[in-house]
């Protein structure tokens, strides 16, 4: 993915508006088959600028690691918040995003007067809010709160593996890559690996693996 800078521009026009605590929201690992959904929200101080923030898709490892370490130190204030499997199975994967999203925002203090979300608007959020298509890639506000979320997300996972290296999750973060489904056809799920989701290679690969058992 070709990397491209995310500016302030969203954010200063909100507070010549008279907000004062502008946040970005996103949340990572939707479309994983193992570990929680997780939401990262981040209130730039505009007075500290950080160059070189964008979408943490178009970042390399070294790259959110670094650009890490500036935000939770030049931000006026940021979150981290997650929806781990078992809640994911319970309420359906769409509305787990919402909720990390809620409790990431409502974890900041200051709690923001506008929130600037990556596409969705968040259900029963008291504030001011938009929603913006692609705002990982526009808005720095949610490009640092999709770093913060990602890193925090992937040092989880390498956690994980840590404990079961059966499955890989330090090489695909949960991801369904071809290495992953291969694992679960031969261990089944572990206890991070979210029920509902059976994506028909999975379900594929699961059944084949029984038939060659029997």
């Amino acid at each position: 993915m070709k990397k491209v800078g995310a500016r302030r521009t969203i954010e200063n026009a909100l507070r010549r508006y008279g907000f004062v605590c502008v946040a970005g929201v996103d949340e990572v690992g939707r479309g994983c088959l193992a570990g929680p959904v997780m939401a990262g929200a981040v209130i730039l101080d505009p007075e500290r600028h950080i160059p070189g923030l964008a979408d943490s898709k178009a970042l390399t490892d070294k790259a959110r690691e670094r650009l890490y370490d500036v935000i939770v130190v030049k931000a006026t204030s940021w979150a981290v918040a997650s929806v781990e499997p078992a809640e994911i199975d319970s309420i359906n994967i769409h509305q787990a995003s919402l909720q990390a999203m809620r409790r990431a925002v409502l974890s900041l203090a200051p709690l923001p007067d506008a929130v600037l979300v990556d596409a969705f608007r968040i259900p029963s959020l008291l504030m001011a809010q938009r929603g913006i298509i692609k705002g990982d890639r526009q808005c720095a506000a949610i490009a640092a709160a999709s770093i913060v979320a990602k890193v925090t997300r992937d040092r989880l996972m390498d956690r994980l593996h840590v404990d079961d290296p059966r499955y890989g999750f330090d090489r695909h973060k949960g991801y369904a890559t071809a290495d992953h489904l291969s694992a679960v056809s031969r261990h089944g799920y572990s206890i991070v690996h979210r029920r509902s989701f059976r994506p028909p290679t999975l379900f594929d690969a699961i059944q084949t693996a029984d038939t060659e058992i029997c």
